[in-house]
Formats: C-alpha cells, sequence, structure tokens
C-alpha cells in the first residue's frame, strides 16, 4: 500500500483547466462562527466572490440548475436563498427552529433542512412557494442528504442515535438504523444511479461505517490509522475525531477526515483499501470534490481556512484564508468570470 506524503506546490505551477460548457468550479465555503459565505476558484485558490448577512450560517445546498444557493442561519432560524448570478440574498425563509445541514432534492423542487433543536424535526420547503413542512423527529437532525436519485433522504441524529431515511415522494419514513450518533455521510450509487453504500461517521469512532443500502444492515466499519497521544491535535473533537466524508464523483474513493492528526485518508471502492493520506489544516471537518474530480476541497475549522487538494496527485496546493470556523461546503457551476 502507498501512502502519498504531503507535499505543498506553488499555485501559479497549477495547469488551469478549461471552462466547462457548462460553467466553471466554485467552492461555497460556509463560515460557522461569522456572517459570510466564500466563494473560491479551486484552480488557483484565489476567493473570487463573498456572500455576507448570513449569521452563523450552516448548511449549504446548491439548485441543481445552479442558478440559486440555499444556506441555513442558525442566528436568525431561517432558509436564505442566495441568487447565483448577483450573489445577492433574494429571500429568508424563517424555519421552525434552529437548522443544521441542507440538502436540496435532483429536481430543485425541495430543499430539507435538519432541526437540531429538540424535540428535533425535518423542514420541508417548497422551492416554489417557499412553504415549510415539518416532520417531528426525536432528538433532533444534524446532517441529512437526499440521494443522487432523489428517491430518498436520509436525516442523522446524534441526540437520537439514530438514522432515519424518508421517502421524498410522500415524506413517510421508510427504515432507521439505531444505535449510534449519527454525524456526517456519504453516498455511493450504482451504475444506474441507484444507491448502493451509506457511509456514515459515528461518535467517538476515528473512521466510518458502511451501510449497504439494500440489506439495511452494517457491513464494514473502517478505523483510521492510529494517532498516538503525544501526536494528536489538542482538539476539541466534540466527540467526533472524524467529521467530513465524501465519495468521489467517480465513484473509486471514499474521503474521510480526520480531526485527530490534521489530515484527510483516501479508501478505495468497493475494496476500502487505504490508498492516500493528506495533511490539512486543523480541524478538518467537511469535503467536497468539483464535478470533474480534479479537486477537493476540505474546510479547516481551527485554521479558518480551506485546502485544495489535487485528487490525481494527492497533493494540497493551497490553504485558502476564508472566514472563522469554516465547516460545510459545497460545489457550484458558474459562468466564466
Amino acid at each position: 500500500m502507498k501512502i502519498s506524503k504531503h507535499r505543498w506546490m506553488p499555485a501559479a505551477l497549477l495547469v488551469l483547466l478549461p471552462a466547462a460548457l457548462f460553467g466553471q468550479a466554485r467552492i461555497v465555503q460556509t463560515n460557522s462562527r461569522d456572517g459570510s459565505v466564500h466563494i473560491i476558484n479551486p484552480e488557483n485558490g484565489q476567493v473570487t466572490a463573498r456572500i455576507d448577512g448570513i449569521p452563523i450560517n450552516h448548511g449549504v445546498a446548491i439548485a441543481p440548475d445552479q442558478s440559486r444557493i440555499y444556506l441555513s442561519s442558525e442566528a436568525d432560524e431561517a432558509l436564505y436563498v442566495v441568487d447565483a448570478a448577483t450573489m445577492e440574498i433574494e429571500r429568508s425563509v424563517p424555519l421552525t427552529d434552529r437548522p443544521h445541514n441542507i440538502s436540496v432534492t435532483p429536481d430543485g423542487s425541495k430543499v430539507y433542512v435538519g432541526i437540531i433543536v429538540q424535540p428535533g424535526a425535518v423542514n420541508v420547503v417548497d422551492t416554489e412557494t417557499f412553504e415549510v413542512k415539518e416532520i417531528p423527529h426525536p432528538g433532533g437532525i444534524h446532517n441529512i442528504y437526499v440521494t443522487p436519485d432523489g428517491k430518498n433522504v436520509i436525516a442523522g441524529s446524534i441526540g437520537g442515535r439514530r438514522l432515519t431515511v424518508y421517502d421524498t415522494a410522500t415524506d413517510e419514513e421508510v427504515w432507521t438504523w439505531e444505535g449510534n450518533p449519527i454525524r456526517p455521510m456519504a453516498i455511493s450509487t450504482n451504475p444506474d444511479g441507484s444507491t448502493d453504500k451509506i457511509f456514515v461517521q459515528i461518535s467517538l469512532h476515528h473512521g466510518f461505517v458502511v451501510l449497504d443500502w439494500d440489506t439495511r444492515t452494517e457491513v464494514a466499519r473502517i478505523t483510521q490509522p492510529d494517532v498516538p497521544e503525544d501526536e494528536r491535535e489538542p482538539g476539541p473533537y466534540n466527540n467526533a475525531p472524524a467529521h467530513g466524508l465524501g465519495v468521489s464523483p467517480d465513484q473509486t474513493t471514499v474521503w474521510s477526515t480526520s480531526r485527530m492528526n490534521s489530515h484527510v485518508y483516501v479508501y478505495s471502492l468497493p475494496d476500502l483499501e487505504l490508498v492516500a493520506s493528506v495533511r490539512t489544516g486543523r480541524d478538518p471537518d467537511w469535503v467536497t470534490f468539483t464535478p470533474d474530480g480534479r479537486y477537493a476541497a476540505v474546510s479547516n475549522a481551527i485554521d479558518n481556512n480551506v485546502s485544495i487538494i489535487d485528487m490525481e496527485t494527492y497533493i494540497e496546493f493551497a490553504r485558502v484564508p476564508v472566514g472563522e470556523s469554516p465547516k460545510r461546503n459545497a460545489v457550484i457551476m458558474l459562468e466564466e468570470e
């Protein structure tokens, strides 16, 4: 097994990609302790725009047609709608309580919002009327994900110690996986686009669990390399030593961050062999990818920056300063600037 080591590469040496026919990829980076959101060009590590006025922004999701950026605000207990062309706030939609993460359906008709405050709920926001429907969920929802095929939404609860799957057509509960406080998740797909596996980070585990979609059972539990106590970051880990998880666009790798030693670990799919390790900034909290599979962006919550990683070489070539305590991020495709 060959593990890539961290090396620096000047951004000027990076070969720039041609603009995609449908736009250029930009990282949308939230900052959980201020009111700003940064837009980053992953090709050169430059901030190209900034959205202000969304206090304690937590979750982020992109409209499928790339026309809007949706952001949840814990301070305002609202879902903000941002025009992607102008980066101006269109509206603020009141929610039933304090939100965490959000996800949008592939047809763009609904935004699902996890409500973390007890007794807990999922808010379903109609993106045409902006009406809000509440689905009660004991324990509160930390993270929420619509499956790539749009048929289901997966809600994870820390306090409720369970993962709950809903049908997006009816918003009715389909099945649950119980017994563990649920942290970030990622989803892999079959060749036909249907859901294959759910990768789940859970409290107090330095790694992730693999759930099989069809059998609804745990089929593997990956533990990331041990970090000796004298080499560990001081924390805090908030009971989540691994927080940040993603499946690469080509479905060949799963990336999992480590707060314990400021790394992101890359595992092959489907065999789950460790293939790379990349040093990041302190407290890596989230990971996202450009659709072409060229770049990964990892938010570093303590260092207040974002690591940009070449996904082919596993080299971190830039750390981009952003706001205070960056966490959730996403990718939007914008017209050429």
